[in-house]
């Protein structure tokens, strides 16, 4: 069920939502969270069919904030609201309001944003394209305990995860970041059946890519050996190597679908490895809702200390801290087995 409204309010948006639920025949709310988008029109399509799909793991209300700018120079500065709410099939598994912002009204988003909050329920803001340089500091951002980001889109990648380090605060959280869920997991597992100790890395993929600049700071902090960030023709990133005592450990993707595990005393393996949909990777931030303390040190550890095309050479990182896991960012980190001794301890407990 769709309903338009035309120069409207808050208020009446409330009211056609609560009116929409009860012609559906859906009167309670089920919604875990609020879900507030901010893009334009030309992404809006794709960035709501994300979150419709990532709905169904998360039933959310969903706010699409699209700001447009009047081709008259007369409406300008005439603040007005069009919005459209959606219930029912239109809205996945929950709700969703299209609001579109003209005039003085684009620069108090915020005020029209907060009376469609879900009460005592967390906020996720979602910038699909043209992120804030602090996100935490953006008057919509500030209404939210998560905000995500992807730096992907940004003209300059690259400069972008530098301007995240620097502006960083808990809640901050990139899909640039979430891309590399799936490697981590399968480092990690590696590192596990072999124990070792890692003297160097090696992170391949496409040019100006988040991700991998993401992953190889990732690899660099965590091991304390040096990194080299090099290019291929993609798609996405496509190699991992790892010089160990015990031999090199390599993950191969040259198709952006499935890899292979390389690793010495053992045939080689095929491992599902493909690029996930938008829709994944929001489905998997909205799962938690606390702070990454793991994308954080990764993001801070700097883009212009790894080696290689993107970035000026310099030492291996001087921290001491074990490792942390790959595929949750909470626990001890499994990149930490490659010391024989931690290994031993661990197994002996």
């Amino acid at each position: 069920m769709k309903i338009d409204l035309t120069e409207t309010t808050a208020s009446k948006i409330n009211k056609a939502l609560v009116e929409g639920r009860r012609a559906v025949g859906t009167p309670a709310v089920g919604m875990v969270l609020t879900l507030v988008i901010v893009t334009d029109e030309e992404n809006a399509y794709d960035a709501l069919k994300a979150a419709n799909n990532a709905s169904r793991e998360h039933p959310s209300r969903t706010l699409v904030v699209i700001k447009r700018v009047s081709r008259s120079p007369r409406n300008r500065a005439k603040a007005r609201l069009d919005a459209e709410v959606r219930v029912g099939a239109d809205a996945g598994t929950g709700e969703t309001v299209i609001l579109r912002l003209y005039g003085e009204a684009i620069n108090h988003a915020q005020s029209v944003v907060l009376p469609l909050l879900l009460p005592d329920a967390p906020v996720v803001v979602w910038w699909a394209v043209n992120s804030p340089l602090d996100p935490a500091k953006d008057p919509l951002g500030a209404l939210a305990q998560r905000r995500v980001t992807d730096a992907y889109t940004a003209e300059q990648p690259i400069a972008e995860l530098t301007k995240r380090a620097d502006t960083y605060t808990p809640g901050d959280t990139d899909l640039a970041w979430t891309r590399t869920t799936p490697w981590r997991s399968m480092l990690a597992a590696a590192l596990d059946q072999m124990p070792c100790t890692v003297t160097s890395a090696e992170v391949e993929g496409e040019e100006l890519n988040p991700s991998g600049e993401l992953l190889a700071m990732w690899l660099a902090g965590r091991l304390n050996v040096p990194v080299k960030r090099s290019l291929s023709a993609g798609p996405g990133l496509t190699a991992v190597r790892m010089e160990t005592s015990g031999g090199p450990i390599v993950l191969d993707r040259p198709d952006g679908a499935l890899a292979t595990l390389s690793m010495r005393g053992q045939p080689d393996r095929a491992v599902a490895l493909k690029r996930r949909e938008t829709a994944e990777l929001l489905a998997e931030e909205l799962r938690r809702l606390d702070p990454d303390d793991t994308y954080a040190a990764a993001l801070k550890f700097g883009v212009d200390r790894l080696t290689g095309p993107t970035a000026e050479p310099a030492a291996a990182a001087d921290s001491s801290e074990p490792a942390e896991s790959a595929a949750t960012g909470a626990a001890p980190a499994k990149p930490a087995a490659a010391k024989k001794p931690a290994a031993k301890k661990a197994a002996a407990k």
